[in-house]
């Protein structure tokens, strides 16, 4: 029972440490953030941090596959429950921001992949490339059952997963407005997917007019 006890008190201070630290990163990124940064947001010292982490590029990774792991959860939960290829796609965007904006966020963007040392960047590389994958197989489903009108579905999944990723950025803790991200993302990122509306919003194709020389 000790032992259990103990293993819960580290994964918590560590979960929190991964909190501060995307916080320090989304907000700094990776060059401006320092070990002292997030020790100083969890009222430590910067050697207790050393318990959990050697270094700020081992930080930068956990944070990243912490990130990656909501993106899974939040997906596949989506598919569990969605009932056909739109609903698992607002399901899912509903689910993400759910954990971006709410008591487990904030949560790291992946800008800076290139920092990690090779092994590292491979695998978060590897990871995101089957959740987009995996994305686009949902958006795949739903033009196939009728739900989604016939797409791009990489050029879609990758402006619905830009516009996700891209919350933590400019979300900063205010609780009215996590209430209205989570109240009206899903359907601003999904609006446009259904086939009568995609097909009655499409606009007219207009000839653009010559404009200024760029110099």
């Amino acid at each position: 029972m000790a032992r259990k006890a103990e293993e819960s008190r580290f994964e918590l201070q560590k979960d929190r440490m991964l909190r501060a630290a995307a916080r320090c990163f989304n907000e700094k990124g990776y060059s401006g953030s320092s070990l002292r940064d997030v020790a100083n947001i969890l009222g430590l010292t910067d050697a207790a941090l050393y318990y959990y982490v050697r270094n700020k590029e081992e930080l930068v990774y956990l944070c990243y596959v912490r990130a990656a792991d909501v993106g899974r959860e939040s997906l596949g939960r989506a598919i569990s429950d969605g009932k056909n290829g739109l609903d698992i796609v607002t399901r899912y965007i509903g689910y993400h921001v759910e954990v971006m904006v709410g008591e487990r966020g904030p949560i790291a963007i992946m800008s800076e992949i290139p920092s990690l040392k090779t092994a590292h960047r491979e695998e978060i590389l590897a990871v995101s490339r089957e959740h987009g994958a995996r994305f686009e197989r949902v958006l795949e489903r739903g033009i196939a059952d009728g739900s989604i009108a016939g797409c791009d579905v990489r050029m879609t999944g990758n402006a619905i997963m830009g516009a996700l990723n891209w919350v933590p950025k400019w979300f900063h803790g205010d609780a009215t407005v996590a209430a209205q991200v989570v109240a009206e993302f899903p359907g601003i990122l999904s609006a446009g997917l259904a086939p009568g509306i995609a097909s009655g919003r499409r606009p007219q194709r207009q000839i653009p007019r010559p404009g200024p020389a760029i110099r």
